[in-house]
């Protein structure tokens, strides 16, 4: 019986116990593109959709011993940061990419919960802009963390342009700014600079629908496009059409709402 080979996609990330954000969704969206997925954890989190009432994080050198244990036996086609929490961890994950020739790397600098939890120490901030994100292939932030990254306020599309150049301009990597809940004409607004060329992603705004994971969503169904050997545009394109059906999609889960991750991979 010949089995078909599905390309590897990691997630470095938090776990999420209530299963709407983190390694969970990422494992799911993953999944979803016919990804195999390997993960390397960084914090357990006792949380559900409205808090997150505790953060507990892995030991930096075992992040490094799943990376190992990882790419001794499993050819990584892309991969993604999610919540790394730590200087330790950020240092751990830099070294791994520094050191060899590594495969594209997706980071989503998580810095706030939706419901307000700080899940980046303020010390690991530098260690992020300094020693990671110039790394990475692409750099996905939200309007508040494009904000700290760069200072100043988003409020306009000529704002998001803006940041995306300037956050290339500042850390030598893509820049996909995310538009979150600034509402430009009735619709969801991205803008993704390569290097090259600006390219505005826009979809439709699905009222009434407040969830959390939509950003590890994204960036994961990113991740798992690279890892198919998407180029940049395409997989960014591809990923943004994915998180607007996830959220048009979703699922109530006693008094919230959950992100229904299709099954559109072939």
């Amino acid at each position: 019986m010949k089995r078909s080979a599905w390309p590897v996609a990691l997630t470095i990330a938090g776990s999420d116990s209530g299963g709407g954000a983190g390694v969970q969704t990422d494992l799911k969206t993953f999944a979803a593109w016919r990804c195999h997925g390997t993960s390397a954890i960084t914090c357990l989190t006792a949380q559900n959709p409205r808090q997150v009432t505790g953060i507990q994080p892995v030991r930096p050198d075992m992040v490094r011993a799943q990376l190992r244990a990882i790419f001794a036996e499993l050819p990584v086609g892309a991969a993604k940061t999610g919540m790394l929490f730590s200087a330790g961890i950020i240092k751990v994950v830099a070294e791994w990419w520094a050191a060899d020739k590594r495969p594209p790397l997706v980071v989503d600098p998580v810095m706030v919960a939706t419901s307000g939890a700080v899940l980046l120490k303020p010390s690991a901030i530098h260690a992020l802009k300094e020693r990671l994100l110039p790394q990475a292939c692409l750099i996905t932030p939200n309007l508040d963390e494009a904000q700290l990254l760069l200072g100043g306020t988003l409020r306009t599309l000529a704002d998001l342009r803006a940041a995306a150049v300037g956050l290339h301009d500042l850390l030598g990597c893509a820049a996909l700014v995310k538009g979150g809940h600034l509402d430009w004409r009735g619709q969801a607004v991205d803008v993704l600079f390569d290097g090259r060329r600006v390219t505005v992603l826009r979809a439709r705004r699905i009222p009434g629908v407040s969830t959390h994971g939509t950003g590890c969503t994204y960036s994961a169904a990113i991740t798992a496009h690279l890892a198919r050997g998407a180029k940049l545009l395409t997989a960014v394109r591809a990923a943004k059409r994915f998180v607007t059906d996830a959220i048009a999609q979703s699922y109530r889960i006693g008094a919230h709402l959950a992100l229904q991750p299709g099954a559109p991979g072939k």
